[in-house]
């Protein structure tokens, strides 16, 4: 899978062209509405053999042929680069695939132990359909290996529209989280409608997550939390309710989403963990958390300082990095999930934890701005696709912010007014992924479903093997 980044001028049949791919091809995987209305700086993932890098800072030529194992003449080739020895952080390589030309006698058993792979990969690579014939002089290509992830998705839809969700994409999940079950202050958990999401989990082979929360779109769950939390009749009775309720519905784990816990409930936060962890696993259920973005075990403020990160990391079998939220609503424009800020998260979150503990967050929608931002004004929220169109719409010109790997645009809109817009793209779930791969990461959990993102989806599939537990 490439990644292209279109440029003035250019028409979708030029570029299926350049790559030799059908122009359906393209606006399939893209789900492009109109294949005739493409934007400048617009992403376009591109279903042909070969994947994309984008250049970091310290990186040259050189390190990227070896990383994927290519020769640099191939890579230059491929790019039209007029000089190799300069490279700019941001910019998006092409990298052609690994081939290997048959010789006379060789198998493909044989040809899959020279490379590190399985010759099933090598068949659906090549749609090989009789594999004990295959000829001398025959190109393969050879898929580069694949690392194995855990991914989750939360869902706050409605049942109707969360199940379509988990038919289009539970394929690529592990785990699903419908959310969520709200703390009352006796400790027992207010009821939700998740009865047709877990048999459309379970079909898919995904596994049920079950979702605890205190807080909600008008409260901030502080004082609920610590109600909960400080008396331990009530931490017995949240653990009692999740017992009977996974019992009952199927879920095979809980996560707790505890936000806005008051710094002097730390502790107690903690304790609840372990008394949840000693009463669910013998009963074979695991238990995981969601906890702030993080920089540090000092860092200050009430969404962070009752978030203990070693204690988490010790407790539960695995943590959620909320890692997003930088581009808040009522806030000013920004990118919403910032790779530079991201990445200060899980350097801390690998100093306390172990990285077959992590999952990095990952939100799959955008927001549109009104310009001059006024303290307080709700950012309007919808999907990457829903941005895309904005931008043909407008004949906005998509930008890229190579420090935050995030895109953006401006228009105006029909009453005159300016506009910021920062979504995801091909380019930016790229990244998110290198990084998850870097740090050999346990898996990434998307907020949420229900904001089409098709490209994330056919990157995903590229870039990993979704473990499945069923």
């Amino acid at each position: 899978m490439i990644i292209h980044v279109v440029r003035s001028g250019e028409t979708l049949w030029q570029i299926a062209n350049r790559y030799n791919v059908k122009m359906n091809a393209v606006v399939v995987a893209n789900e492009l509405p109109n294949p005739n209305q493409l934007v400048v700086g617009q992403s376009l993932v591109i279903p042909t053999p070969g994947t994309s890098h984008i250049v970091k800072y310290g990186e040259t030529l050189w390190s990227i042929a070896q990383q994927y194992g290519v020769p640099i003449a191939s890579i230059v080739q491929a790019n039209q680069l007029t000089d190799p020895n300069v490279l700019y952080p941001g910019i998006n390589l092409i990298i052609p695939p690994i081939t290997h030309q048959v010789q006379p006698g060789e198998a493909l058993w044989q040809i899959a132990n020279q490379y590190g792979t399985t010759v099933q990969s090598i068949i659906n690579e090549n749609q090989i359909e009789n594999p004990n014939l295959i000829y001398p002089g025959t190109l393969l290509i050879i898929p580069r290996p694949k690392p194995t992830i855990d991914v989750n998705a939360y869902t706050y839809q409605s049942p109707n529209e969360a199940v379509e969700s988990i038919n289009e994409v539970g394929d690529l999940l592990t785990y699903l989280s419908p959310f969520a079950y709200l703390i009352t202050e006796d400790g027992t958990l207010s009821p939700m409608r998740d009865e047709a999401m877990i048999p459309a989990a379970l079909e898919k082979n995904v596994v049920p997550m079950m979702s605890i929360t205190n807080f909600t779109t008008t409260s901030a769950g502080s004082n609920l939390a610590h109600v909960v939390l400080e008396t331990p009749e009530y931490r017995q009775n949240l653990i009692t309710d999740i017992i009977r309720i996974m019992d009952k519905k199927g879920y095979q784990g809980v996560n707790v989403d505890f936000e806005n816990v008051l710094p002097e409930d730390r502790e107690l936060y903690n304790n609840f963990l372990q008394e949840a962890v000693d009463r669910l696993h013998p009963l074979g259920y695991f238990v995981s958390t969601a906890v702030a973005p993080k920089v540090s075990g000092e860092q200050p403020g009430l969404l962070y300082e009752a978030h203990d990160y070693e204690a988490h990391g010790r407790i539960v079998d695995f943590v959620v990095l909320m890692t997003y939220e930088w581009g808040y609503r009522f806030g000013p424009p920004q990118a919403i999930s910032p790779i530079n800020q991201m990445r200060r998260v899980v350097d801390y979150a690998l100093t306390v934890m172990p990285p077959e503990k992590i999952f990095l967050g990952f939100q799959i929608y955008a927001r549109d701005w009104l310009l001059p931002h006024v303290q307080g004004q709700e950012a309007e929220t919808f999907s990457p696709q829903e941005a895309v169109r904005r931008a043909v719409q407008y004949g906005a010109r998509i930008q890229y912010d190579t420090a935050a790997a995030s895109p953006f645009f401006r228009y105006v809109d029909e009453q005159g007014r300016n506009h910021e817009v920062w979504f995801e793209d091909a380019r930016s779930a790229q990244a998110k992924f290198d990084m998850v791969k870097e740090y050999n990461l346990a898996g990434i959990s998307y907020w949420a479903l229900g904001y089409p993102y098709p490209q994330n989806w056919e990157l995903l599939e590229d870039n990993f093997n979704i473990r499945k537990l069923m």
